[in-house]
């Protein structure tokens, strides 16, 4: 069956002593982890968590965050993972809105959130607060519940029972909750590995946070379908992550394109790496040159897809030539649909339809109704372009394309160009006002380690390379580009800067 407590169990079964998860403070075999996992979900019912019950996870990538999550969800307890950069006010919102049960928190981000008072600061007496550094006395819990009731437990949980509620960015708004189920979060991460090549037995550092659907899905998920070894990181830090792939042997390491950028700014001679998987709305082709020949991956593949679809929507395929994974997000997974609402080669936006969709926002018939439409396409939002192939280019989100004298501009195009200079490591460009043209745009630009890059000759660099209404008006050199906790460019503080 495909359910998460059905996958952790199975892996435990096949290679009990095969390393599951791997931090600096414990190392666990996959018959470690389904035995601490079993221990948490004892000590939870004995807590008086129920299936159906949502509970918050607040903290960075630990395997204490793995046990509880796993062990939650093993009892039919519905995840709702919160973004380790939320301030207290932002991470009620999402505790008010999905009526938890539980907060499971790592006590770095008690105080932030709740103060001295936890009752008081969370309005609800009936909310359980189990942090980290109480977590022995809550797990005492466990001998009053035996061992085969929760087995009984796990085989209750069903493909159709949601699993989690992931919430989006926010960048336009109030987050809203993508629901997904056992059966859809499995499917589509099966899907997911066997597409991109992750292998049984490999080793991966995982650097996504577990609160984003990447970190979780294609991260630990992903890992126990493969019985691969996870090793995830709390925070990134570019001398940690060296460190970790040389000392563990790492194989495949997804990530932003930030991630491979850092690592190529590094000093240090990286082994070779067997594989990268990697997706943005911009994937430099310069970069993904420079990862193979830099840093020595025998793959790189590109990925396209967001948390409405459970993150996963298109993929190049191994052994696809360089410009597909180069300049394009590859095609649709098997049993995924992707269209562009375009003629062939225009831009027009990405829809999808398919059995990781998720099955609506929580508690927000309104905003699902607009998202997917009768026919059960999602609205990605997101604009792309695609081949005859069906070879997906993501070119920009709607909400940042700007239009200049009447032509529309999409940032993600101008990016593409101004990170081949070769002076030039990453760029983001917006549209600013202009009294006479409406807008027009403003790269901001972080120049290489030891690169003397001017704006004008960043200006010069275009000019030769786009259409004059493409050609940034201004360019501000930065040391670096704002990014929330995925990696992703926050182009709004950019553009309140």
């Amino acid at each position: 069956m495909d359910t998460i407590p059905a996958v952790l169990r199975a892996a435990a079964a096949a290679t009990p002593d095969r390393e599951a998860v791997v931090t600096p403070e414990v190392r666990l075999t996959f018959a470690e982890l389904l035995d601490r996992s079993q221990t948490f979900s004892r000590a939870a019912l004995a807590s008086g968590l129920q299936p159906g019950d949502r509970v918050a996870m607040w903290g960075p990538n630990t395997a204490a965050w793995v046990v509880a999550g796993l062990g939650l969800s093993s009892i039919g307890v519905i995840l709702v993972p919160v973004n380790t950069r939320f301030k207290g006010e932002e991470a009620r919102y999402l505790l008010d809105r999905t009526k938890v049960s539980a907060l499971f928190v790592d006590d770095g981000f008690l105080t932030e959130l709740l103060g001295a008072d936890p009752v008081l600061a969370l309005g609800n007496p009936d909310v359980q607060v189990i942090r980290t550094s109480q977590l022995d006395a809550f797990l005492q819990g466990a001998s009053e519940v035996e061992v085969d009731t929760v087995e009984k437990a796990a085989d209750a949980v069903l493909e159709s029972d949601p699993s989690d509620i992931i919430f989006t960015s926010g960048t336009t708004g109030k987050p809203k909750g993508a629901v997904a189920t056992h059966g859809q979060s499995i499917g589509i991460f099966r899907t997911w590995a066997l597409t991109v090549g992750l292998r049984e037995g490999e080793r991966m550092l995982v650097i996504a946070p577990f609160f984003h659907t990447f970190g979780y899905k294609a991260g630990l998920l992903a890992c126990l379908l493969q019985r691969a070894t996870c090793v995830p990181m709390k925070v990134f830090d570019v001398d940690e992550a060296v460190r970790t792939i040389i000392a563990e042997k790492i194989d495949v390491i997804p990530g932003p394109p930030t991630v491979y950028s850092s690592l190529l700014e590094h000093p240090s001679q990286l082994p070779p790496i067997r594989l990268a998987v990697t997706g943005a709305a911009v994937v430099p082709t310069a970069l993904i040159a420079r990862m193979r020949q830099e840093l020595g991956f025998q793959e790189v593949i590109t990925a396209y897809g967001l948390t409405e679809c459970c993150g996963v929507a298109t993929a190049c395929r191994q052994g696809d030539p360089d410009e597909i994974i180069s300049l394009t997000s590859g095609r649709a997974v098997d049993g995924v649909e992707v269209r562009v609402l375009a003629e062939t080669g225009q831009p027009g936006e990405v829809l999808v339809r398919g059995y990781g969709v998720m099955t609506g926002y929580w508690d927000d018939p309104e905003a699902t109704a607009e998202a997917i439409d009768s026919d059960g396409w999602l609205h990605t939002g997101d604009i792309g372009v695609m081949d005859e192939a069906g070879n997906l280019r993501i070119t920009d989100r709607l909400k940042d394309m700007y239009v200049v004298g009447g032509f529309n501009a999409y940032p993600a195009e101008i990016e593409q160009v101004l990170v081949r200079h070769e002076g030039v490591s990453e760029a983001a460009v917006i549209g600013v006002p202009d009294e006479r043209m409406g807008e027009v745009g403003k790269a901001f630009v972080v120049p290489r380690t030891g690169a003397d890059v001017t704006p004008e000759a960043v200006v010069d660099w275009c000019r030769e390379r786009l259409a004059n209404y493409k050609v940034p008006r201004y360019v501000e050199i930065v040391d670096s580009l704002p990014r929330n906790a995925t990696g992703k460019v926050t182009k709004n503080d950019l553009r309140n800067q």
